[in-house]
């Protein structure tokens, strides 16, 4: 929860930027897992703690869309408030089980909102694009998620204006996936249920020729939990500078990836080695159900059990490197 005391630049750079300044919050919300922060000169220009009991749509806008997000999933998106509310300083996305009609694209296909179809759950995607999107820094977002066969929460980001064409020729930034988390897992080390989440980036040529790179992880567990990160936080962040992307959880570094493993095939890496993972990203948070990632692992489909469900956000914060702005590889840490 929010830090007490600010950078002295702090206002400078929102006013330029045109982010609003934060008010003061609870003493006992977390700064950051990483406290070495300000010693690299990370700066905060845009943040929501999420107080109040209502979202700010100057800063998130719901989705509303039943497509399945290309993986077949199970959810319609809806804006509701059994679905995406904020409470109790908590952004709270649900899961719900009941049928739903809705549209058959997402929202910037030409064609939307589409044909009408059905799904079998509601849930909660929020997002900043148009809103609010950045080339390089920190994103962080403190969260806790929900457990059980077919819940695939994530917090991720994509081009706000596709420069290089659509995905994955501009990239996919995804800093926090988890699924089934608690379900039974045979590949799992130290525990038989799953305990994982995931780093990513997507790139490449069009699918089915896309491409990605990705790390999974073990979330500590709390004691007498046999490994599921049942009711509690974790703090997932990426450092993202020219030619490098960072993963942290909880502090700890855990991956890195630079720009020799990624491409886009509307750009040759002659011309613009950075290319996609150079150009303004916008932030999202969801809660998809089931889809076919989740549902072809661990002990396969949905257990209708898990649901309802809540993926819960304490906050998203988003930093710029105030003495490398352009290029933010100052204030990251030093090369794996």
């Amino acid at each position: 929860m929010r830090a007490i005391i600010y950078l002295a630049a702090l206002s400078i750079i929102l006013s330029l930027s045109g982010c609003i300044t934060l008010d003061a919050g609870p003493a006992d919300r977390p700064s950051s897992a990483d406290d070495s922060l300000n010693d690299r000169d990370w700066a905060l220009v845009w943040a929501d703690e999420f107080d109040g009991n209502t979202l700010d749509r100057t800063k998130w806008a719901p989705e509303v869309s039943c497509w399945g997000g290309g993986n077949q999933e199970r959810q319609c998106y809806v804006d509701r408030l059994e679905n995406v509310r904020v409470e109790d300083g908590y952004l709270r996305l649900k899961a719900v089980p009941g049928e739903h009609s809705g549209p058959s694209v997402h929202m910037e296909h030409p064609d939307y909102p589409g044909e009408t179809v059905r799904q079998p759950y509601t849930s909660g995607k929020v997002r900043t694009r148009d809103l609010a999107s950045w080339t390089y820094g920190r994103i962080e977002g403190r969260i806790k998620l929900p457990t059980g066969q077919g819940a695939w929460p994530a917090f991720w980001m994509m081009p706000q204006s596709s420069v290089y064409g659509g995905w994955p020729l501009s990239g996919e930034i995804d800093i926090m996936e988890a699924v089934n988390l608690g379900a039974r897992c045979d590949d799992c080390v130290g525990t038989s249920q799953e305990n994982r989440s995931s780093g990513a980036i997507h790139f490449g040529q069009r699918s089915p020729n896309n491409r990605y790179v990705d790390k999974r992880r073990p979330l500590a567990a709390q004691a007498g939990q046999a490994g599921i990160p049942r009711d509690q936080f974790h703090i997932y962040a990426v450092e993202w500078g020219e030619g490098r992307i960072d993963w942290f959880v909880d502090g700890e570094r855990f991956y890195s990836v630079s720009s020799d493993q990624w491409f886009t095939d509307t750009v040759s890496k002659s011309d613009d080695p950075n290319a996609p993972f150079n150009q303004d990203f916008y932030v999202m948070l969801n809660f998809a159900v089931g889809g076919a990632w989740p549902e072809g692992a661990n002990e396969g489909g949905i257990d209708a059990s898990t649901f309802p469900a809540e993926m819960v956000v304490d906050y998203v914060r988003v930093y710029q490197c105030r003495q490398d702005p352009d290029t933010g590889r100052a204030c990251m840490a030093a090369d794996i």
